[in-house]
């Protein structure tokens, strides 16, 4: 099954590095071919970056209700190729960017040529929407959770699934943004189309040898139905007590399709009244909306444990937006100079934060875990949730670190002489950050999903990453707004006029207030398990017109 996972694998690989080409370098590409400023472009590029990973809702949604995982990365691939296809066109054809801007103030892009380019990466947004919810889920599906060998190494393949990630992220932030600012635009968009392209073709090839997870229908349908059902039932004066008897189907699997019966557990019991029977002769066990099953509520229970730790892990998402907006601007006005004849390109400088990964998850992988597990006896050495906090508590020092050397580099006299190598703390602490939390969360939200919401619980944290975007958009603008905008405020037009560390220590702070919100949330969260009320089974008969119960034991 590793083989497997290694084939859908290119497709990942494909999809970030094109991904990254155009995230670390749209910045550039923006204010360089479109004439914007240097906040404007940063919020425009955070903006999509947040719009891409709260799309993965839909392509989860998509996936577990009605694809399937596999036809959900298909359909996606071919719709993010299309937006590679408009966004090289843009690139190439001189009518679709302004003229050069020779002198300030420049002439801006018209809304025809705005339009253009917005709709391509809308298209790349939603192919990543797309397919990356369900990559790692549909690489899970591959071993065999009876089989305990293939659950160790379902494991470890979320780490070497990050490794891939940061593989495609390197190539994309070294070879292809180098062949941007060589090259021009055109090959520096072409070479990943044509890689997305060939991606499609290797994932089809696996197509006879994959497992597959039939679509279990519309999780969100369900959340809702035992909401609806528990608030009706409450004001009918149910209540759920130690000899209540709570509703289940008496077939080996439960009434979600495809889906194995979850256990009753004692947590949230005011949603318990939706599947309590109150009157045998009344139940309607055909409608959803006024009786669940034990399973459809324990389901929802599990999606809405989590959402404290996913809400209380959002403040990194925020930190690392920076990394392909003020982190490549502060690079682009340092000497990038490598020996006497190379200069390094500003996109490729968050290539200190991928190779810090691919470093750190062999390292983790082979000599940590086996450290901590004959410390802990945790099969993985430490817990998901303690991983998570690692990252978090280190994410605080990434920030401090990064308002540490701006202030230097702002206080030189000469700042664009102060060597580019001065960031690579930065870099290294959020990369470092960003392989305990990301995969923590990876292991995290699999785990904890049920098996009709695997894709909807990759998508929750992938929305983090955007919703973290998105509130550094809004950050940058009320600081902006409140410190004396693009002229006088911190963040301007010039850094080297800017008070960009200010905005650092504001996100150092943020981080450090989430990381003690975190703690507490990860102190009281308690997984699925526990012991509830008796569970009535329902009669394998037809029902009747009504729908009552019939042949109630």
């Amino acid at each position: 099954m590793i083989f497997l996972s290694h084939i859908y694998g290119v497709n990942e690989v494909a999809e970030r590095l094109a991904f990254f080409a155009i995230a670390v370098n749209m910045v550039t590409y923006l204010v360089k071919e479109m004439n914007q400023t240097i906040p404007d472009a940063a919020t425009h590029v955070t903006d999509w970056i947040g719009a891409a990973y709260v799309l993965t809702l839909l392509g989860a949604f998509l996936a577990d209700a009605y694809l399937g995982r596999f036809k959900t990365i298909f359909i996606f691939s071919w719709v993010y190729t299309l937006g590679m296809v408009l966004l090289t066109l843009s690139a190439s054809i001189d009518s679709l960017r302004p003229p050069k801007c020779i002198k300030r103030p420049c002439t801006p892009a018209s809304d025809g040529q705005n339009g253009f380019l917005f709709v391509s990466l809308a298209l790349i947004a939603l192919g990543t929407g797309g397919i990356k919810p369900c990559v790692s889920s549909f690489g899970a599906d591959q071993f065999d959770e009876g089989d305990p060998k293939e659950v160790q190494k379902k494991y470890a393949f979320f780490n070497w699934f990050f490794f891939a990630i940061n593989m495609g992220a390197i190539l994309g932030i070294t070879v292809l943004v180098y062949l941007q600012q060589e090259k021009g635009w055109t090959w520096g968009f072409a070479v990943p189309t044509v890689a997305m392209f060939v991606s499609i073709l290797v994932l089809v090839a696996g197509f006879r040898v994959y497992r597959y997870q039939k679509p279990m229908g519309s999780p969100f349908t369900r959340f809702v139905q035992v909401g609806v059902a528990s608030v009706r039932n409450h004001f009918r004066g149910v209540e759920v007590g130690g000899d209540t008897e709570l509703y289940e189907v008496r077939t080996d699997e439960s009434g979600i399709h495809g889906a194995p019966k979850l256990a009753h557990t004692a947590q949230d019991r005011f949603l318990d009244k939706a599947a309590v029977i109150s009157d045998p002769d009344e139940a309607n066990t055909k409608n959803r909306w006024s009786l669940c099953t034990v399973t459809q509520v324990e389901e929802f229970k599990s999606f809405i444990r989590v959402l404290p730790v996913w809400a209380s892990t959002i403040a990194l998402s925020i930190s690392f937006a920076q990394l392909s907006t003020f982190f490549i601007t502060q690079a682009s006005i340092m000497d990038r100079r490598l020996g006497s004849n190379f200069t390094i390109p500003p996109g490729s400088v968050p290539v200190f934060s991928a190779a810090n990964a691919l470093i750190l998850v062999p390292l983790y992988e082979n000599l940590i875990i086996p450290f901590l597990r004959r410390k802990t006896g945790l099969r993985r050495g430490v817990t998901s949730l303690q991983r998570m906090g690692a990252g978090l508590f280190i994410s605080i020092f990434a920030m401090a670190s990064a308002a540490l050397v701006e202030k230097r580099r702002r206080s030189q006299g000469e700042p664009q002489n102060m060597s580019v190598f001065w960031l690579l703390p930065q870099f290294f602490l959020i990369g470092t950050a960003e392989v305990f939390t990301y995969v923590g969360q990876l292991e995290f939200f699999y785990n904890e999903a049920t098996d009709g919401t695997r894709s909807i619980s990759s998508a929750m944290f992938l929305s983090e990453i955007g919703i973290g975007s998105w509130i550094s958009t809004a950050l940058v603008k009320i600081v902006e707004g409140l410190t004396g905008g693009l002229e006088k405020g911190w963040l301007r037009n010039d850094l080297n006029q800017s008070k960009l560390d200010y905005f650092y220590w504001i996100l150092t702070a943020i981080n450090a207030v989430n990381f003690l919100v975190y703690v507490v949330v990860a102190l009281r969260y308690k997984g699925r398990g526990g012991s509830g009320a008796s569970v009535r089974d329902e009669a394998m008969v037809e029902m009747g017109s009504q729908g009552g119960l019939e042949g109630d034991i």
